[in-house]
């Protein structure tokens, strides 16, 4: 759907102020003193040289964080080195919080960072940053009362000759408050989404594409998606819908996908990147376009109390069957729901399924 340009001007404002108040704050804050012990985890050289790096071959994974709390991670670096071809797609980035036995991070490592099409680009947001060349970075804070495991596994072929990285953390010497929620983020995707062409009302969103569900207490802080055209036309006419708490009617709905992203008129054909939203890849409205884009609510989180679904639907009343790739993100209280398996290493490689237009 198509916004006036006044509030899109309006929308930018607000996303710099936010961005700019963070940073007054950030640097404020250095004045007084920091009641933690700074630590790090990473792949530099044991030996003293200057091989500071770790090989993952396949089918293996590698431990980039194993440290006791509590503690917050503050920030995470990867830069990887591999001949495999969509070895953002083939690794896995896994975390797990205090011994738990199912993770609260489970993505492919590009998606994780919002390279959901498999495919290096240079974007900088708030939370998540790529760098040139191919650095990989996150600033999301992540708490942790017990314990912190962060694993990169490599599902692909061939090795990964060389992954780097810094993982910085702050040890606290007192525990964490009673109500603090723990970091979480799932990947999703549909291969296609199963479109019902002529479709005109959705009031309950039962087809809607789902970026995730959750149990418990907490609050949904954003999501990086990418969409692969399989047919001819605008794909995001779908509005986004929240079902929190049990609701049967969505609790938040709104009136387009460019919408959820904060763009306007099919994002007018160019590629955007703020510190809360942006549409780092911008196609055309044609079979094979690819698009890519991400939404974070830090000012403004949706909050839930007992569970919630985050979902868009795919198209007008979900009449497009598009190929979508998502990674949600939130904080909770634990324990957590377990995640659905990950998809095949083989079905998480982007590819057209083509769609012939109703």
């Amino acid at each position: 759907m198509k916004k006036p340009l006044v509030l899109v001007a309006c929308l930018l404002m607000f996303s710099g102020l936010l961005a700019a108040q963070e940073w007054n704050n950030a640097l404020f804050s250095l004045t007084q003193p920091h009641d933690y012990i700074s630590k790090r985890s990473s792949s530099y050289d044991r030996t003293g040289g200057n091989a500071d790096y770790r090989r993952l071959d396949p089918g293996k994974s590698l431990v980039l964080m194993d440290a006791d709390g509590p503690g917050m991670i503050a920030h995470v670096w990867i830069t990887i080195a591999s001949r495999e071809r969509w070895q953002l797609k083939t690794l896995v980035l896994r975390i797990y919080w205090d011994h738990e036995t199912t993770p609260s991070v489970e993505a492919p490592v590009g998606d994780f960072f919002g390279l959901g099409l498999g495919e290096y680009i240079t974007y900088h947001s708030a939370p998540l940053m790529v760098s040139p060349e191919k650095a990989l970075n996150c600033f999301f804070p992540m708490p942790f009362r017990k314990h912190a495991l962060i694993t990169l596994t490599n599902e692909g072929k061939e090795s990964a000759e060389a992954v780097y990285y810094n993982i910085d953390y702050q040890q606290y010497r007192h525990p964490l408050p009673a109500n603090t929620l723990y970091f979480h983020a799932e990947y999703h995707q549909a291969t296609p989404n199963e479109g019902h062409p002529g479709a005109t009302i959705n009031l309950y969103g039962e087809n809607n594409y789902v970026w995730m569900e959750a149990k418990g207490r907490g609050q949904f802080v954003g999501v990086t998606m990418s969409v692969i055209e399989n047919q001819d036309g605008w794909w995001g006419e779908g509005d986004d819908m929240f079902f929190v708490d049990g609701s049967k009617l969505p609790t938040v709905q709104g009136t387009g996908s460019e919408d959820f992203f904060l763009g306007a008129w099919d994002f007018g054909g160019k590629s955007f990147y703020y510190p809360l939203y942006g549409a780092p890849i911008v196609g055309r409205e044609l079979q094979g376009s690819r698009w890519s884009m991400y939404r974070f609510m830090l000012a403004s989180p949706i909050t839930f109390t007992k569970s919630i679904r985050a979902t868009i639907e795919h198209g007008t009343a979900d009449d497009r069957s598009d190929n979508f790739y998502s990674v949600a993100y939130w904080y909770q209280t634990e324990p957590h729901a377990p995640f659905a398996p990950l998809p095949s290493v083989n079905d998480r490689i982007p590819r057209v399924i083509p769609v012939k237009a109703e």
